[in-house]
């Protein structure tokens, strides 16, 4: 048996599936496709992707650690500092050292802050608008998503 060779009939090996069909690549695509979308309004906004993410995290646990915020956005700490940094400086956060332990900073949002993510709606109203689907057909194509991810072991 060739090494090329698909394990199953019903299963061809991913290499041999064109780019259209490769999972990996549309979900790439439409990332892409979700952040030009995103782009304008959130340069009107005066914010970037990951300011707006960092938002809807602190729009669930305001007054969340740095580490909780990467956490939740799957990413390091030192990635999320830096933005965190511009958005206090913009008035939309407080960072805050943790009086039990000084190496915790927590971060929350101001009235400003409370404000942005409230004009945010706009983004996720626009998706829906622009998607040709409904919000049940989307929130469905999310919960598929989200099961992949914890398939994957990626959370979810």
């Amino acid at each position: 048996m060739s090494d090329h060779q698909p394990l199953s009939p019903e299963l061809p090996a991913q290499a041999n599936l064109p780019l259209d069909d490769q999972l990996c690549f549309s979900l790439y695509a439409a990332s892409l496709a979700i952040n030009r979308t995103y782009k304008p309004m959130l340069d009107e906004m005066g914010i970037t992707y990951p300011q707006y993410l960092v938002l809807n995290v602190l729009g669930e646990n305001d007054g969340a650690t740095i580490g909780a915020i990467a956490d939740r956005l799957s990413l390091e700490s030192s990635t999320i500092t830096p933005p965190v940094k511009r958005m206090e400086a913009a008035g939309l956060v407080e960072r805050r050292r943790s009086t039990l332990d000084e190496r915790q900073v927590n971060v929350s949002l101001t009235p400003d802050g409370r404000d942005m993510l409230a004009r945010s709606k706009c983004l996720g109203d626009t998706l829906l608008s622009r998607s040709g689907m409904n919000l049940a057909e989307l929130q469905g194509l999310n919960h598929q998503i989200h099961a992949l991810l914890a398939a994957l072991g990626q959370g979810g």
